[in-house]
């Protein structure tokens, strides 16, 4: 950040009295600017023993499977944000909505929340930013063509409860920079 949202005077970059981390603040005006971490939400569509993917079709890693997903928007829900993205990207309508999955991505400042949900009806298409949808059972999922750990994750932890049918939210911390995510399971 070089200028104040506010007024647009530089800023610089230092601990303000009363606080224990860097912020940026207007050498003009005086106000402090919290850069805070980004909500990903997005659901984990169920349809009988399959799950539904979303082959990507923007950046990053175009062309790799995800669940969808994306940024929560100001004025919306969690909930509401997952059961939005996934009708953008996957033109699909689902129900039931659980969380399911919280990881906090701290390289990336991100907060990501897939919540277990129903796929109401196979009247489902790819949309602006996906080249393909599909139902996937365990046996299919393209394991080595998916887009993020934490989709990985979500996927792993949803087959295993699948087995016993509990389904428990699993809390995870990633705290390895993106691109160097090792698969440890």
């Amino acid at each position: 950040m070089n200028y104040c949202n506010l007024c647009g005077s530089t800023v610089r970059f230092e601990i303000p009295a009363g606080d224990n981390r860097p912020r940026h603040i207007c050498n003009e005006c005086g106000e402090i600017h919290y850069l805070n971490p980004k909500i990903i939400a997005g659901c984990l569509p169920v349809y009988e023993d399959k799950v539904l993917l979303c082959k990507r079709a923007i950046d990053p890693r175009v062309g790799y499977w995800t669940l969808p997903a994306g940024f929560m928007e100001n004025g919306e829900s969690t909930r509401q944000a997952a059961a939005r993205e996934t009708l953008e990207e996957a033109n699909a309508r689902v129900s039931d909505l659980q969380l399911y999955t919280l990881t906090s991505i701290v390289p990336v400042s991100q907060v990501q929340l897939i919540y277990l949900a129903q796929l109401d009806d196979l009247n489902f298409s790819a949309g602006d930013e996906t080249t393909d949808v599909k139902l996937f059972t365990e046996d299919s999922v393209p394991w080595d063509e998916l887009a993020f750990q934490t989709i990985r994750n979500a996927l792993r932890f949803y087959f295993e409860d699948r087995k016993t049918g509990a389904f428990p939210l699993h809390h995870v911390d990633l705290e390895t920079p993106p691109g160097q995510y090792v698969d440890k399971s």
